[in-house]
């Protein structure tokens, strides 16, 4: 008999060297793109882009480490990354615990992501522009 309540993948994606794969049975939420410093510090370059879906619609295989920061928010927020090439894959936040962002540039299919909001704007390198899309100072609410 089959498992009625396993939800259908809607996206996969994973690291760079492909040690890690993860799936998403929700379609993800709250497209955004972050300034802050922390976030440039983690991906190399002037901003991370990222999307939201519940924790529990997220499976991952493969070794992940973690590293715990102190976000540009002053709130706590674990940092995911691959443990054998280093990809950036997700943030974990103390302030959304049921939920998990997802570095969108690791999905294996980006042509659904368009930013709707960037934030962290203040901390912004010169150069970016925001265009049209919403920009907040810091974090949204």
């Amino acid at each position: 008999m089959a498992d009625d309540t396993t939800k259908p993948t809607i996206h996969t994606g994973g690291c760079l060297c492909g040690a890690v794969r993860y799936t998403l049975t929700s379609e993800p939420a709250m497209p955004m793109v972050c300034h802050c410093k922390h976030c440039q510090r983690q991906s190399g370059s002037a901003f991370s882009t990222i999307v939201a879906v519940p924790k529990s619609d997220c499976s991952v295989s493969g070794d992940i480490s973690s590293y715990i920061d102190t976000a540009d928010s002053g709130n706590m927020i674990t940092r995911q990354f691959c443990d054998r090439c280093g990809s950036p894959l997700f943030t974990l936040s103390d302030t959304m615990p049921g939920m998990i962002f997802v570095k969108a540039g690791t999905l294996d299919d980006t042509d659904g992501y368009t930013p709707q909001v960037h934030i962290w704007a203040k901390s912004k390198q010169g150069w970016v522009e925001t265009g049209e899309v919403p920009a907040l100072e810091g974090n949204p609410g």
